[in-house]
């Protein structure tokens, strides 16, 4: 029998699922895995991700996306539960703020473009679409704990690319 493979359409049917992965109530604490593994190199990938994606955030909020500030929260509250399970603290080489506020997740090449696309509601969406997809990628390497976190952040990336406004 061939294993079946959910499409993101099919996980965001249970909507209420979805939207449960951006609730305080989480999965179990994952082990913390050893400092120079690849498990810790995926953490500090996925902190760079979500620090930039909270740049990107909170660029169109100083710009009067109001409306914003709850996804944005979402992701700081990711980003405080991933740099729980990176050993020896959560220090990252993420970009400068100006870069962070343009970038998309680690799966960019990376050349430098020469100008940055400016932010804006679709550029965020795409960003949170790209990252929901790569955290499926990202389950096949790790731990059952930190595969169970990742994907709930997949889950609430996914909920937000649907979710964002349309409008400001």
């Amino acid at each position: 029998m061939r294993p079946r493979h959910l499409s993101r359409r099919a996980l965001l049917a249970g909507g209420a699922a979805a939207l449960t992965a951006c609730s305080a109530s989480g999965p179990p604490s994952p082990t913390t895995p050893a400092v120079d593994s690849p498990e810790t190199r995926l953490l500090r990938e996925l902190i760079a991700d979500k620090e930039r994606t909270i740049a990107l955030y909170t660029s169109l909020i100083a710009d009067g996306g109001d409306k914003l500030v709850p996804f944005r929260d979402r992701h700081q509250a990711h980003l405080d539960e991933l740099r729980k399970h990176v050993p020896g603290g959560a220090s990252t080489s993420a970009p400068p703020p100006s870069a962070q506020a343009t970038a998309t997740p680690s799966t960019t090449p990376s050349a430098t473009p020469s100008a940055p696309p400016k932010p804006s509601l679709s550029r965020l969406r795409k960003v949170e679409d790209d990252a929901a997809e790569l955290r499926t990628r990202q389950l096949a390497t790790v731990s059952p704990g930190v595969a169970q976190l990742i994907a709930s952040i997949g889950a609430c990336e996914a909920a937000h690319a649907v979710a964002l406004p349309r409008s400001l």
